[in-house]
């Protein structure tokens, strides 16, 4: 990927500043006093930040991005389905920019009822996608932000449309209290670790039925360190994970469940105990709800948890 650039590359004789160098120290220092829960999905990527559109080039071909736009992508992406109406920024964000982004191809919407409220949840496409991952700052892919394009599960997607505004409302709250975010991590990805983990001699022999054959002590070893709940012998997974820096720099991580009425039985009652911070969508307040914020410190109050998710 490349950004359009004023001056001619190919004159030797004129001595010019590094821009890259330069824009890179901006852009770290406007990170560290930026407050919005949002922008750090875009920390790391080499894409506009500004209010004016810049041309991005990927593949042969060429999209004007301006920086509330590069955002509004890294945010879809980083959830995998936003509702359309939790992007919308009346301060900057306007309607025009969610059409420019559909007319690049960039995203896609998919009508949906979440509850009993009509709404338009917005995904990347592969070429979304693409022009994110290309504009990568950090190769490390286990420290940066995983991007998602399309739907994947249709049947889960009245959950799913919540997962955002239950970040918003638990970000907001850190960076309140000083914390700097580094990116979220949702329940597929932890998941998807987990089965490598389990499947790891599997892919060594060349003949196997299938079953992992990890050791109920080798699972619980893998869960600790992996700052997972066990529930009986299963690891209990939520639905996303924040990872951030307290105020003094520690490393910490706050997990969040969203509670729906189709929780019941077994299921919510492994949630429940597991001490994620829980948002009901729908209905009354979450009973015996508990937070979790893991930095070898004190959780916060419990209380908090119990919000509800309009």
């Amino acid at each position: 990927m490349w950004r359009d650039v004023d001056h001619d590359p190919r004159d030797p004789e004129i001595e010019r500043p590094d821009a890259g160098r330069r824009a890179g120290l901006e852009r770290d220092a406007s990170d560290r006093e930026s407050r919005d829960p949002r922008d750090v999905f875009a920390r790391d990527l080499d894409l506009p930040r500004g209010p004016e559109r810049e041309r991005v080039s990927l593949q042969a071909r060429a999209y004007e991005l301006r920086g509330t736009e590069v955002r509004t992508l890294a945010t879809v992406g980083a959830f995998r389905v936003v509702p359309e109406a939790d992007l919308r920024d009346p301060k900057e964000m306007r309607s025009r920019d969610l059409r420019h982004l559909r007319d690049l191809d960039l995203v896609q919407t998919v009508p949906h009822v979440v509850g009993k409220t009509r709404t338009r949840l917005m995904t990347l496409t592969a070429m979304g996608r693409a022009v994110l991952e290309d504009a990568r700052r950090t190769p490390d892919r286990e420290v940066a932000q995983t991007f998602y394009a399309g739907i994947a599960k249709p049947r889960e997607l009245a959950h799913d449309a919540h997962l955002y505004r239950a970040y918003a409302k638990a970000a907001e709250r850190l960076v309140a209290s000083g914390a700097r975010l580094r990116r979220v991590v949702l329940e597929e990805e932890l998941k998807r670790e987990y089965q490598r983990f389990l499947q790891a001699s599997n892919r060594r022999r060349r003949e196997n039925d299938g079953r992992p054959d990890r050791t109920a002590d080798e699972i619980a070893e893998w869960a600790r360190s992996h700052q997972l709940p066990l529930d009986g012998d299963s690891v209990q997974f939520p639905d996303v994970r924040i990872e951030y820096d307290e105020r003094d720099g520690r490393r910490a991580i706050e997990d969040l469940e969203v509670t729906t009425p189709h929780y019941r039985g077994a299921h919510a009652a492994a949630k429940g105990r597991a001490g994620f911070t829980c948002y009901r969508a729908i209905g009354a307040r979450l009973g015996g709800g508990s937070g979790s914020s893991r930095s070898g410190g004190r959780g916060f109050d419990p209380r908090v948890a119990e919000e509800l998710l309009e």
